[in-house]
């Protein structure tokens, strides 16, 4: 039963010093569920559903910065006067519990960490035991979030791949993925303007919002979210739709309401039915929770339609707790 109480005004960076990748996950998938790992002619899960393929997983732009399906995360040293956000999601598919997501997140005034564990559950690990790990570092940069390095693992029952990317400011300046996709064949090109200025996946997880602008409200929403994962760049636009009260264990208080538009920029097929789904996509909704020290908001919720039926991420878990001290912090 859901926890959930809501209520409201919602109407209708420098060198390669990327951390290092999440120990080597394991992936057995049944390949009739998953269809081609790299997402490329014979469409995976996640394309079926109408989730646009990103480079190094293949799950949906906006399930990402929550982590789409995993668990089991740690964060190292939390850094004095941090905000520490923990967060346990909850994925369901039509209804359906097919997964969780693990969040921990180290915030500062002017640096952060980021990390995601995600994993599916029940009927759904049965058809694919899939399991993503990804981390981000960065800095905040008056105002604005700016990311240093990415870096993530995946494997399937065919392969392993690992992608890590260095930023300066939010300039890519170097990816490594391993081994190479050789799925490039009829895809968008991606430029090197579309490398310049963007959040990597785990990073967009951070909205800040200007310092003479509350946490909660059209701040929080109003902005396009540039978003390059080391092989697919799109835009993720927010606007304000209202706020609602929530209440889940270790957390209650308001959040943000907002709608989600995908829009694709570059690195996916031209004719990807999934890319053309999901821009055409107005079913899209993402709440935000405030991050006071921190000043930033990070998703609480997000409800989408797919092609096969809804899908929701929610938080079950979620809480900020100040460290005015450094703390060794781990979460299982």
């Amino acid at each position: 039963m859901d926890s959930r109480s809501a209520k409201g005004d919602c109407g209708g960076r420098g060198a390669m010093d990327i951390p290092p990748p999440a120990d080597k996950i394991v992936l057995q998938t049944k390949a009739a569920a998953l269809g081609a790992a790299s997402g490329g002619a014979a469409p995976g899960l996640w394309a079926r559903l109408g989730f646009p393929r990103l480079g190094f997983h293949g799950d949906h732009p906006l399930l990402r910065p929550f982590g789409l399906a995993l668990c089991c995360l740690g964060l190292g040293l939390a850094s004095a006067e941090a905000d520490v956000v923990r967060a346990r999601y909850s994925v369901s598919l039509v209804g359906l519990h097919i997964g969780e997501v693990a969040a921990v997140g180290s915030l500062d005034p002017a640096t952060y960490r980021v990390d995601l564990n995600a994993k599916l559950t029940g009927l759904a690990a049965m058809l694919a035991n899939v399991k993503m790990a990804l981390a981000s570092t960065g800095a905040f940069r008056k105002g604005v979030v700016a990311p240093a390095s990415f870096a993530t693992t995946s494997a399937s029952a065919h392969e392993t791949r690992t992608v890590r990317m260095s930023l300066n400011a939010g300039n890519v300046k170097k990816v490594e993925i391993i081994p190479p996709f050789e799925d490039k064949e009829g895809r968008v090109p991606v430029t090197e303007a579309h490398k310049r200025n963007i959040l990597d996946p785990t990073s967009a997880f951070i909205m800040a919002v200007p310092d003479d602008q509350p946490l909660v409200g059209p701040a929080a929403c109003n902005r396009t979210i540039p978003i390059y994962d080391g092989f697919v760049r799109f835009d993720i636009t927010l606007s304000y739709v209202g706020t609602r009260d929530v209440e889940v264990k270790g957390y209650s208080g308001p959040v943000t309401v907002c709608a989600a538009r995908y829009t694709p920029i570059s690195g996916h097929k031209w004719d990807s039915r999934s890319a053309r789904f999901m821009a055409q996509n107005r079913e899209i909704e993402a709440w935000l929770a405030p991050v006071p020290r921190a000043h930033v908001v990070v998703p609480f919720h997000v409800a989408l339609t797919t092609l096969v039926g809804g899908a929701v991420i929610d938080a079950v878990e979620f809480s900020v707790e100040p460290t005015d001290h450094l703390t060794a912090t781990t979460t299982h």
